[in-house]
């Protein structure tokens, strides 16, 4: 992992206790529930090296940092709530630690809190302030929008294009990382590289997703923590799994899609379904996928110097290379 993150987190991770307290004290405790067990802090970082690269300071970009750590741990308690996830991080997930009502409420009081402190004395200069309003609360509905394009592609039948596939992704993980460099680059006042910055965080959470989608599908369990084939079992219509039903002969394609959505589907299933998906090689044409994503990525940088600019390279060539 890119050697410079821990130190980061520890800050990032110090700034949030620090904002993250009120009464009643059960709703921020389950607020912080999953932030203080676990997450890597990847978009807070980006807000950080963002605005270092650009000439500011990491004291400059610690709100914006805060603020989109809490709104990207609000979307997870939503999610883990529409999925009915039992476990994240290693441990309960908040409606299944807090209940329902109190996890609806700690979502929000995340999302909430991240507003707060990107419009308030926190952040210095009031044309930046109103920047990363503007910049976060439209980050917000892309992620709404992705998440119902989501839900409706795996309701339906019909099964995405990757171009389809890819809009989702831009929509309810890319932006995020889009908004995280776009917001250190307001941080710094340098208004005339939000748009690279931007580039670069956008071409970098397609790259994530793709590999994070890989990962989910064929990965070591070891790593995801997750049962193989976890991805196939519950319908996910990702690109390893379009690619792979593209691909597929009759006979392989009906072992996948006997599996594909079935959550009683037996081990047994799964596995053979696993086996056809590595023999069909799609693993090159992911990873094609995924670094051709990370060349836009980089050369949205191309003008750029520094130890900061080395580092966010780092972490982009971390992201696609894990475990691929």
């Amino acid at each position: 992992m890119v050697k410079t993150l821990p130190s980061t987190a520890k800050k990032i991770n110090s700034y949030l206790k620090s904002n993250l307290n009120g009464r009643p004290d059960v709703l921020y405790k389950a607020g912080a529930h999953l932030i203080v067990n676990g997450g890597k802090r990847l978009r807070p970082y980006l807000v950080m090296k963002s605005c270092q690269m650009l000439g500011g300071s990491i004291t400059d970009a610690l709100p914006a940092a805060a603020a989109i750590e809490m709104v990207h741990n609000f979307t997870l308690v939503h999610d883990d709530i529409m999925d009915n996830d039992e476990m994240r991080h290693g441990v309960p997930t908040v409606h299944t630690k807090f209940g329902m009502p109190l996890a609806i409420l700690a979502g929000d009081v995340l999302f909430s809190k991240a507003f707060e402190m990107i419009s308030t004395g926190k952040v210095r200069d009031p044309k930046a302030s109103s920047g990363l309003v503007a910049r976060l609360s439209r980050a917000c509905v892309d992620v709404c929008e992705g998440q119902v394009l989501d839900i409706k592609m795996a309701e339906g039948k019909k099964i995405p294009t990757k171009s389809e596939y890819i809009t989702m992704i831009e929509k309810k993980t890319s932006a995020l990382f889009e908004v995280s460099c776009a917001m250190g680059a307001i941080c710094a006042k340098r208004p005339q590289d939000v748009a690279n910055l931007a580039s670069f965080g956008k071409n970098l959470g397609v790259s994530f997703q793709i590999t994070d989608d890989y990962i989910g599908v064929l990965g070591d369990p070891k790593i995801t923590k997750k049962p193989v084939g976890n991805d196939l079992r519950e319908g996910k219509k990702s690109l390893p799994i379009l690619l792979a039903i593209q691909k597929a002969d009759p006979k392989s394609k009906k072992t996948i899609l006997k599996v594909f959505g079935n959550p009683r589907a037996p081990k047994s299933d799964i596995a053979k379904a696993i086996d056809v998906m590595r023999n069909l090689q799609i693993e090159q044409e992911v990873r094609e996928a995924a670094l051709d994503y990370a060349q836009k990525a980089k050369r949205s940088l191309a003008k750029y110097s520094g130890p900061a600019k080395s580092e966010m390279i780092a972490l982009l060539d971390f992201v696609v290379t894990r475990s691929l």
